[in-house]
């Protein structure tokens, strides 16, 4: 068994204009890290292209058509909100990211990898059933479990997210649906305003732990394990993390106070709970050192566990 690392370069392609915190270099920032000998036994492999009929699955059929359509000639952008943006190469880029966390359920499910990794940009939890937002085209997350139910014959898969904001869009695609749970640790008040404790889906599958501004590593411990609770009593089959590292103290978008040594944690805790295969695709992380920093710290106890493992 390994740890499956997968990415692409067309994920550098996405280029959403000068000063947006959502540039390429994030990816190189990873990718750099990676770079070190320690990760020397990644098993590194290309993200695919989801293609549109794995997109519809989570979102409307309007909806990825529109996006298709969207796509600008190169050396122009177009707007879908006030902070998510398209160029040239942000199409594919988005498919790479759901098509990469389609392989990664491959992986895994077949028996190839014990865990995988997903580096891949845009970002995917705030995209909406029939909206882009939050710098997010498509709900890459989603895309797999539902993949998984496709492909694999799994019927109830859980989502955990420990980016500092939360996931709308990831949300309302579990509002109604009784066989997939979405558990969030999260900034309150922060982007996108969704979030509170008190939603909790139609069927009850969905968990949100929300943390105050400033809060640090023992808020957040309590507080991912109250989720990891919450998961366990729903019994999933598979486990997929949206892994966004913007909760890290350095981060300019939000103000909790977590370290590498938290997402470290977090990584042994989602290992120990999720028996034993991991899924985990990238969400926000938007300083470039605390980002590197951070994922390869997670990354570290991964590789470390499947050692173990053997």
């Amino acid at each position: 068994m390994t740890v499956t690392l997968f990415t692409h370069p067309d994920c550098l392609a996405h280029d959403p204009g000068p000063g947006h915190p959502e540039r390429p270099e994030r990816l190189r920032a990873i990718l750099a890290a990676l770079d070190a000998p320690d990760f020397a036994t990644l098993d590194r492999r290309e993200a695919p292209l989801a293609d549109a009929a794995a997109l519809r699955r989570a979102h409307s059929p309007a909806y990825v058509e529109a996006i298709f359509a969207a796509a600008p000639p190169p050396g122009t952008r177009v707007t879908l909100d006030p902070d998510t943006h398209m160029s040239a190469g942000s199409l594919d880029a988005a498919r790479r990211a759901a098509g990469g966390a389609m392989a990664a359920v491959d992986a895994v499910l077949s028996g190839a990898a014990r865990h995988a990794f997903v580096a891949t940009r845009p970002p995917g939890h705030h995209a909406e059933p029939g909206q882009a937002m939050g710098f997010c085209l498509f709900n890459s997350v989603v895309v797999a479990a539902l993949h998984a139910r496709a492909a694999h014959g799994i019927a109830r898969v859980a989502v955990i997210d420990f980016d500092v904001h939360h996931g709308n869009g990831t949300q309302a695609m579990a509002w109604d649906d009784a066989d997939l749970f979405y558990g969030s640790t999260h900034q309150m008040p922060c982007y996108p305003g969704t979030g509170a404790a008190e939603e909790r889906g139609a069927f009850g599958t969905v968990l949100n732990e929300p943390l105050p501004p400033g809060a640090g590593g023992a808020t957040f411990r309590a507080a991912f394990d109250a989720v990891l609770d919450g998961m366990r009593a729903f019994g999933p089959e598979l486990v997929l993390v949206s892994a966004g590292f913007d909760a890290h103290r350095d981060d300019p978008l939000a103000s909790l106070m977590l370290d590498e040594t938290d997402f470290a944690w977090a990584a042994g805790r989602l290992i120990e709970v999720s028996g034993g295969h991991l899924v985990s695709v990238l969400e926000g992380g938007y300083d470039l050192d605390a980002l590197a920093a951070s994922v390869a710290a997670y990354l570290r106890v991964i590789i470390a566990q499947d050692a173990e493992h053997g």
